[in-house]
């Protein structure tokens, strides 16, 4: 077989008010690499440019898979869509930052040394499908290919597809199951998306979810997807309405909201401890049986920052005990200024903004069981740039709230496939020197089982055993064997979120 360079694409991406997507950057340079090597935004805080440790990983990753490509005799990106392709990464990451991944030489080589690892249950509480583009966002025929096969199959196995119409929606579900399920090892998820002031205007709508979800959960006979619901208190008796609508229409299993999201209207942003506005929604949501709460808290959109703060959580979780109060993206507020903390291991300032003033709280209260800490784009942005950075923030959340209040989510497909998130953590190692200075703890199966997958379930009251044998008729399974088995099964490399459109001018 070939081992010439994948040929970049012959159009120049295009840009949009200083973004421009990641996949089409990738696909422009004909490189697509195991694990991001830049910050991706799922447009909800603007991304830092690449840093120089991030170009020399990309550097390390492209030549290693230049060796290893010619020795197997597969061309450069066949390479890096096998185990060994993903090992290579870990290993130019260590390389770049120092180890704090375990990888095994015979990982680059051999992929049954890289398929030999921890079987973990994996719930993601943060995913989304999107939107594609007009275009193929990637030029993989592989992956058009794979999608009108496996439609083909699904539609003989199961006799209600037969009569089903194809459409655009079911290209962006389809490969939203192909990222998450086929080619990741995430277990069960929960649908997410960013809101708009009523349905007419969210980013995705109930029903889109209600229909992702239900139509996933009956060809799996089994629950794979919940499903979040909107609320926004700030709109008054109109958001109380449009809770009760989602009710009706769909199964919520959750409230998600954004404090600080920016309205056209002007309208006068909410914090979860004030009584008048936001406390009638969430006596709304207990009454009506929904005690988890969902927050986009740090990564601030442009606007107040303030408002994005996970400081208003503490109170509201003090006045609804029975209620649980999921921070999602742990509060972090941003990546780039704390860099230079990482860089020097935290010698001169250990202070993470915001997220460590929640922890500080909650080592000041730990009678409060009622918060979540969950790591969706936060644990991506940081193990990308600093894995030391990870593992610090990892330590400190664990002291604070306890291994148990701790919930995975990757903010997929924004950042592609989760399977390089699990990768990562999996992987990743608690540094000698961040255990002794900070009494941090090892970060071994067991945290790592508990975190993965086991906190969400009891969360959401779901059996994980249930999902570790899936059931014989279980669809996703014999899907994904029948993917496996046709020759096509290679990950895409892809993802879908955006990056600084000066990442383009860079590397013109």
């Amino acid at each position: 077989m070939s081992n010439a360079k994948t040929a970049p694409s012959i159009h120049k991406p295009k840009t949009r008010n200083g973004w421009i997507r990641k996949s089409d950057l990738d696909a422009w340079l004909g490189r697509f690499l195991p694990v991001p090597t830049q910050a991706v935004s799922n447009e909800e805080f603007f991304p830092m440019p690449q840093t120089p440790q991030q170009k020399r990983v990309e550097r390390e990753i492209t030549a290693g898979a230049e060796r290893q490509a010619r020795l197997a005799g597969v061309d450069r990106r066949q390479f890096l869509r096998t185990s060994c392709g993903m090992a290579l990464a870990f290993a130019a990451m260590n390389t770049v930052y120092g180890k704090c991944f375990r990888v095994d030489a015979a990982e680059l080589s051999d992929p049954a040394a890289a398929a030999n690892k921890t079987k973990y249950f994996i719930f993601d509480v943060q995913t989304h499908h999107v939107a594609m583009p007009a275009e193929v966002p990637h030029p993989d025929q592989l992956f058009l290919k794979a999608i009108l096969t496996l439609r083909e199959q699904a539609r003989e196995m199961n006799p209600a597809l037969k009569n089903r119409v194809a459409k655009l929606e079911d290209i962006e579900l389809e490969n939203y199951i192909r990222e998450v399920f086929l080619d990741s090892e995430t277990d069960v998820v929960a649908l997410s998306a960013l809101p708009g002031d009523s349905e007419d205007t969210d980013v995705l709508t109930p029903d889109v979810i209600y229909k992702t979800r239900s139509w996933i959960n009956e060809l799996t006979s089994s629950p794979r997807v919940i499903s979040h619901g909107y609320f926004s208190p700030d709109l008054g008796q109109q958001n109380l309405e449009y809770m009760h609508a989602q009710l009706e229409k769909i199964k919520v299993d959750a409230w998600k909201g954004y404090t600080g999201w920016p309205r056209a209207k002007g309208v006068e942003r909410w914090r979860m401890d004030d009584e008048k506005v936001t406390y009638p929604a969430l006596e709304f949501a207990r009454k009506n049986g929904i005690k988890n709460i969902c927050l986009h808290k740090g990564l601030p959109f442009p606007g107040d920052p303030d408002r994005w703060s996970p400081m208003d959580v503490p109170r509201a979780a003090l006045d609804f005990p029975n209620m649980n109060f999921l921070v999602y993206h742990s509060g972090f507020r941003d990546v780039e200024e704390v860099l230079p903390a990482a860089q020097d291991c935290f010698q001169k300032n250990s202070y993470i903004p915001w997220t460590s003033d929640l922890c500080a709280w909650k080592k000041k209260n730990p009678q409060v069981k009622n918060v979540y800490m969950e790591m969706g784009s936060t644990f991506a942005l940081m193990v990308s740039s600093s894995p030391l950075l990870a593992a610090y923030v990892m330590g400190m959340i664990i002291d604070a709230f306890g291994v148990d209040h701790v919930l995975w989510g990757t903010d997929s497909v924004w950042w592609g496939s989760p399977q390089w998130q699990i990768e990562a953590f999996r992987r990743l190692e608690m540094p000698e020197e961040l255990q002794k200075r900070f009494g941090w703890k090892p970060l071994t199966d067991d945290v790592k089982r508990q975190i993965f997958g086991l906190n969400a379930a009891r969360v959401y009251g779901m059996d994980p055993e249930a999902k570790r044998n899936p059931m014989p008729g279980d669809y996703l399974e014999k899907l994904r064997k029948m993917y496996k088995q046709s020759g096509m099964a290679a990950p895409s490399n892809t993802q879908y979120g955006w990056v600084r459109a000066d990442s383009l001018a860079a590397r013109a």
